[in-house]
């Protein structure tokens, strides 16, 4: 069966700040409290993560996470106030563009649906 798919992010001086992707690694920060629990539910390895957030905090300019050392009682992360906001606003960006996506391929491949 054929469908759509599409990749939607967000660029900077031709370089990717956001995308649904890395939206889904700060809500894991933001749900986990652990930038490695974060890695763990996107499924990729903590060394990753940690890069692609400093390479957003480095193209945005500003602090997502908020970090405290692990000790005693274990480390931790969240998102920053400025972090939260960018979600929200990616979140409410990008709210409706599957359903578009489909209704544009519904048009344009009327009764094309092979498989």
């Amino acid at each position: 069966m054929i469908v759509p798919r599409y990749n939607l992010w967000l660029e900077q001086d031709g370089k990717v700040v956001l995308s649904g992707w890395r939206v889904r690694l700060l809500q894991a920060v933001a749900s986990t409290g652990s930038i490695t629990a974060a890695a763990e539910a996107v499924d990729v390895p903590y060394r990753r993560a940690w890069e692609k957030l400093k390479e957003m905090e480095k193209r945005l300019g500003l602090s997502l996470l908020e970090t405290e050392v692990g000790g005693a009682g274990g480390g931790g992360a969240r998102l920053t106030a400025e972090a939260e906001e960018l979600v929200a606003r990616f979140l409410e960006f990008s709210n409706g563009f599957e359903a578009e996506v489909e209704t544009r391929f519904e048009r344009a491949f009327d009764g094309i649906r092979a498989g």
